[in-house]
């Protein structure tokens, strides 16, 4: 087995490259290095977190840190992208909507793999 045979990380990977388009297709120039920027690389940090906390599954506790890292990096993913919005920067509605939808479905989902790893943690 892969991380990549990990459905979080297959979505992770679908969002930050959304998100790469996006930043060179949809925002203003200026934005490209401010919030552009720092949505681009939390997008990126979900889906390292998640092979680095992968490679390190023999050892349950760094599994988890790293899990929580990328579900940190999730939330503010989000975060990014909701100032982007309501800023005017980004107007595309419906690529709003679709990426806000694949972050929440992706937190919800890194959520419950961290619940399932710290569960087997416990009982490990």
């Amino acid at each position: 087995m892969s991380y990549k045979s990990l459905e979080i990380w297959r979505l992770s990977r679908d969002i930050s490259i959304i998100v790469h388009r996006m930043i060179l297709e949809k925002l203003p120039d200026f934005e490209t290095y401010e919030t552009g920027r720092q949505i681009r690389k939390s997008s990126k940090t979900v889906r390292s977190c998640i092979v680095e906390g992968y490679g390190r599954r023999k050892y349950k506790g760094d599994w988890i840190k790293f899990l929580v890292y990328s579900l940190s990096s999730n939330d503010e993913k989000l975060d990014h992208l909701e100032t982007l919005f309501k800023t005017k920067s980004l107007i595309d509605n419906d690529l709003y909507n679709q990426l806000h939808e694949m972050i929440t479905l992706l937190g919800k989902k890194l959520n419950k793999f961290l619940q399932s790893v710290e569960r087997q943690h416990l009982t490990g």
